[in-house]
């Protein structure tokens, strides 16, 4: 039996972050898992060693702190790439706090960059975001589409991320450009876990639907889209970590740095999802249309045939797919908080 290449994930706790451990496991690797717990649960990590059938390693800290990550690299020996999630996410809150966002988004890579250089380690899988796109000139969005001056400090930190690993001649990097990740995994073990109120679609749906929230709000009907609705490129969640995978055989393959956008190439409806969502789980959803939320753009999806073709990754899940396991996960949820 070969040996598994070690991939240390930051933030391996959080939504995107864990559901990629299962990917990278199911693929052939061993995923090591850096978290500070700060935005994400303790619960999950056991979740994750139920799914794969294997205990984990996992090292609790900042990744803004060298000396953490410089120990981390001594003690997990031949580690041969990394994935970086761990940033905050928010982008109401970034509005809010923007120091925060720039020290942390920004601070950590810079600081894990540094580390991996000592370590001699060049070989970093970055989790960007279309919100570097701005307000597109033209749909579909491709990777050649100009960075626009972004609606958020959020949107700004992952600019300026993507701008670091350009210009660094110490890594090689694949930059994925996240459209929607929406879902959970099919076991319903984990999923997308918000702290407080959802500021996502869909957590903010199945939470509705369980009682959690009182009723959904559809911020706008007026757009020029299909049904008046916002437009997003949503992808289920085990697609989009499965594509982490494929970038990272990439780099391993190619030895070249590239960037991709990460979406299904079409977009859905806000009004889509929630009738989606009543249609697969055969059950109503309590929402009303309320008036527009300043900074939505009507409509954005990606052209994909960069990420087809490089990585020989597309997406498989449908729309239903992933609110069916957003509802499975939901339902677990609610089950454990009623016990």
């Amino acid at each position: 039996m070969s040996v598994r290449k070690k991939i240390l994930v930051t933030g391996g706790a959080g939504y995107i972050g864990s559901h990629t451990v299962v990917s990278l496991f199911e693929s052939g690797y061993m995923p090591i898992i850096v978290d500070s717990f700060e935005n994400s649960e303790k619960f999950i990590i056991s979740n994750l060693e139920e799914i794969i059938g294997c205990n984990l390693q996992v090292h609790e800290g900042d990744c803004n702190d060298a000396e953490f990550l410089k120990g981390v690299f001594d003690l997990e020996q031949n580690i041969e790439g990394v994935i970086h999630f761990a940033a905050y996410k928010s982008v109401n809150e970034s509005v809010i706090y923007p120091d925060k966002y720039y020290k942390n988004n920004v601070g950590s890579l810079e600081v894990l960059l540094d580390v991996m250089k000592e370590k001699s380690i060049n070989n970093i899988v970055f989790s960007s975001s279309c919100t570097v796109y701005g307000l597109p000139d033209n749909l579909p969005v491709t990777e050649k589409s100009p960075f626009k001056k972004p609606e958020t400090p959020y949107g700004h930190t992952k600019q300026i991320c993507e701008n670091l690993l350009s210009d660094n001649e110490d890594v090689l990097s694949v930059i994925l450009r996240y459209f929607n990740p929406i879902g959970a995994h099919p076991s319903g073990k984990i999923g997308e876990l918000p702290i407080g109120t959802p500021n996502n679609l869909v957590p903010f749906i199945t939470q509705t639907a369980a009682g959690w929230q009182n009723k959904l709000l559809v911020f706008g009907n007026d757009y020029e889209t299909r049904d008046g609705s916002c437009i997003r490129d949503f992808i289920h969640v085990m697609d989009l970590a499965h594509s982490h995978v494929k970038a990272l055989e990439f780099l391993f393959n190619n030895k070249v740095s590239s960037v991709f956008n990460v979406g299904t190439g079409k977009g859905n409806s806000v009004l889509e999802l929630v009738n989606s969502f009543e249609k697969v789980n055969n059950l109503k959803l309590n929402y009303e249309i309320a008036p527009r939320r300043e900074g939505d753009i009507a409509e954005i999806y990606a052209e994909t045939t960069k990420v087809n073709n490089d990585l020989d990754w597309k997406s498989i899940y449908t729309i239903d797919d992933a609110l069916k396991d957003a509802w499975s996960w939901q339902k677990k949820l609610k089950k454990e908080k009623d016990e």
